[in-house]
C-alpha cells in the first residue's frame, strides 16, 4: 500500500466511523476541533490528517485509535 492509498483508507474510515456514530462532518469537525473545510477534505483524501488529528478524530467519534487503521 502506497502513501496515498493508505490517507484514501483512513478518510473512508473516518466517514463510514462518523456515519455510523450518527454523525454530520459540521458536527464530527465541532467536536474534534477542526474546520469543517479540513474534516471534509480529510474525507475525501485531498488533505492528509497528522497524528495529532488523528487522535482528535479517534476520541471525537469514540474510537480506540488504531481503528481509524483498520481497513476491511
Amino acid at each position: 500500500m502506497n502513501e496515498d492509498d493508505f490517507y484514501k483508507n483512513i478518510g473512508i474510515k473516518i466517514k463510514q466511523l462518523r456515519e455510523q456514530s450518527g454523525l454530520t462532518q459540521e458536527k464530527l469537525a465541532e467536536i474534534a476541533g477542526i474546520s469543517l473545510d479540513y474534516m471534509g477534505k480529510i474525507e475525501v483524501n485531498i488533505n492528509k490528517p497528522g497524528l495529532k488529528t488523528i487522535l482528535k478524530l479517534a476520541n471525537a467519534l469514540k474510537v480506540e485509535p488504531y481503528k481509524l487503521f483498520k481497513f476491511k
